[in-house]
Formats: C-alpha cells, sequence, structure tokens
C-alpha cells in the first residue's frame, strides 16, 4: 500500500478512538441542548475558527520576520492552523504529532526542520509566557474571593513555578553550543538504541547523528538570533496572548448558552491547568477524560457547583471536539492526498 493509505488509515484509525472515548461526553452534551441558548452558542464557530487562526500567526508571524513564507497565503497559514490542531487532537502525546506533521508540511514550503521546530517551541513558549502572566493575574483576582478554596490557589501557583522552570530549562539547553551538541548526541544514541533493541539488531541506525546535531544547532542558530534581537517575539506574544483569551472565552461561552456566570479568573487557571496536565500525562488522543477531569474538580474546588462544572465543560468540550474534527479533518485529508502519494518518511 502506498504512504499516503496508510497515513489515511491510521488517521482514521485514530480519529476512531477519539470519538468512542470523547462519545460519553457529546451525548451528555446533546441532552444539554434544551436548556441552551443557540444565539450565544453560536458564537463558538467564530470564535473557535479565530482561536486556531490566532494560534498559527504566533508561529507563522515568527517564520515570516525570518523571511520564510514568501509565497504562503494567509489563507493557507489559516488552513494548516486548523490542520495542526486537529493532529494536536488526533494523535498520541499532544504536541508530538503537530511538530512532525509540521516540519513535513513546512519543508514542502522550503522551511528546513530546524526552523520550523523553533517556530513552533517560539509559539510554546509564548503561549506559555502570555499564559503566566494571564494565570498571575487571576490568581491575584481568587485571592479575594472567599469561595476559593486555598487548595486552588496552591494548585495554581504551582502551575506558574512549573511553566517557569519549563521555559528556564529550555533555554538552559539550547542556549550553549556545547549543551545542545551533547543534547543531540544523547538523543542519537537514545533512539537508536531502541530501535537496534526492538529489531534485534537488524537495523542498527533509525536516525543519522550528524542530521541530529544539524538540526539542534539550527534551534541554537534561531535562539541566538533571537536572543540579539528580541523585538521578533512581539508578534508571537500578542497573537498567541489573543489565543488564549479566545480559548478561555469558548469556555465561558458554553457556560453563558446554559445561563451560568463563571469567574473569568477561575477558567483561565482551570484551563491552564488542565491544558498543562494533559500535554505532561495524557497517553491519549486528545487527553480524553483527563482534560474534562481536571477541569471540573478544579472549578468545583473554586466555588462552581458540580453540576455546573459538569454542564459547562462536557458542553464546551463536545462542540470544540466536534468543530475540530470537522473543520481539521477536510483539509489535513487534501494535505495528505497532495503531498502525501510519494512521499517516505523522513530520515533524520
Amino acid at each position: 500500500m502506498s504512504v499516503r493509505l496508510w497515513i489515511t488509515l491510521i488517521t482514521v484509525f485514530l480519529l476512531g478512538i477519539v470519538v468512542f472515548f470523547g462519545w460519553p461526553q457529546i451525548v451528555q452534551a446533546w441532552g444539554l441542548m434544551d436548556r441552551v441558548n443557540p444565539w450565544i452558542l453560536a458564537l463558538l464557530l467564530p470564535v473557535q475558527l479565530f482561536s486556531y487562526y490566532s494560534g498559527g500567526e504566533a508561529m507563522f508571524s515568527y517564520l515570516r520576520a525570518k523571511n520564510e513564507l514568501k509565497t504562503m497565503s494567509r489563507s493557507m497559514m489559516a488552513r494548516i492552523s486548523l490542520e495542526l490542531n486537529f493532529v494536536n487532537h488526533i494523535f498520541p502525546l499532544p504536541g508530538a504529532g503537530g511538530f512532525s506533521y509540521m516540519g513535513w508540511i513546512m519543508g514542502h514550503h522550503g522551511v528546513s526542520a530546524g526552523r520550523t521546530t523553533m517556530a513552533q517551541i517560539i509559539r510554546i513558549f509564548s503561549q506559555f509566557v502570555s499564559f503566566v502572566m494571564f494565570i498571575m493575574l487571576s490568581v491575584f483576582v481568587l485571592l479575594f474571593d472567599n469561595g476559593v478554596s486555598r487548595v486552588s490557589i496552591f494548585v495554581s501557583t504551582l502551575f506558574v513555578v512549573a511553566t517557569i522552570l519549563l521555559i528556564l530549562f529550555t533555554v538552559y539547553v539550547i542556549g550553549n553550543r556545547r549543551r545542545v551538541i551533547s543534547i543531540s548526541a544523547w538523543v542519537s544514541r537514545a533512539i537508536n538504541g531502541m530501535v537496534r533493541k526492538f529489531t534485534n539488531g537488524k537495523k542498527p541506525e533509525a536516525i543519522m547523528p550528524i542530521k541530529v546535531e544539524k538540526f539542534f544547532l539550527d534551534l541554537h542558530s534561531d535562539y541566538m538570533e533571537i536572543k540579539a534581537d528580541k523585538r521578533i517575539l512581539i508578534r508571537p506574544l500578542i497573537w498567541s496572548s489573543i489565543g488564549n483569551v479566545l480559548d478561555v472565552g469558548l469556555i465561558m461561552i458554553a457556560f453563558l448558552a446554559l445561563g451560568f456566570w463563571v469567574n473569568p479568573a477561575a477558567l483561565f487557571v482551570a484551563y491552564g491547568v488542565a491544558s498543562f496536565a494533559v500535554i505532561i500525562v495524557s497517553v491519549m488522543p486528545g487527553g480524553s477524560g483527563i482534560y474534562e477531569t481536571i477541569m471540573i474538580t478544579f472549578l468545583a474546588s473554586a466555588g462552581v457547583p458540580a453540576d455546573v462544572a459538569i454542564a459547562g465543560t462536557l458542553l464546551a468540550r463536545a462542540i470544540l471536539l466536534t468543530g475540530t474534527i470537522l473543520f481539521g479533518y477536510l483539509f489535513y485529508q487534501l494535505t495528505i492526498n497532495k503531498y502525501g502519494k510519494n512521499t517516505k518518511p523522513a530520515k533524520l
């Protein structure tokens, strides 16, 4: 079978897993529809689309500043943003699939794998930085809310500290050429060692150490350029801030459609903690189960009635998941049909 057909079959299989695990939430959300204000709920569509666009712009604005993507239209960038969101929801280990997919797509537009990865790191970095600022403000607001438990405040503070440490560790690794070379060598040995173990030595080298080193050195080079001209981060930070507000706004719209008002500060913290947990601990596509549990638990601990927390979270999650599948899969499959026919997996 062709590579394109294999990719399609794997995607459909993973999509089925996401729908299977998300089906109980979809069914429960459907049961809430008779309580929903359809005019308010309809706002989810434009807000969701602009949220995807904002997330993409946090990455594409950096690439344009590097004189890349000269022939790519804004509409194509918006389409790729939808595809990226779809891939991150469908494939296990949220984020990892997106890195590989974007490297593959951008390669067809003349952007190196290292620069594409740096663009995605900047997107994640700017999202984290802007979200930390929102979280710090939210925690300050929640301190004056007597209905919020001290445990919620502690979790919020822990989330901020963990995010800052993650950012500092990333900067520490890619900010020094010697460390970058050491890390690249370790990655090569680790991956090739695992492959040799699983193939009983039949495939001694899955990736080429020299190409892995070049990949990491490209990251280091881009980092040094950013360090010399920090203004290049302004646009990604602005777009990330807009995207973070819109993402939380999507959840707020679901609660408002049900006739409930929830403190935006509590939503910011709950969304941040749930999203961070999905990235760190979830291996299921879309973070099925973990995201909803954390959101509901945190909102309930922040003083939101349990039934309200459950109803709003399930409604938002089910509709956004449906939108992601409908919009993302269409463009994703068109891209696979275009580039996947004769494309072989890239060998580092």
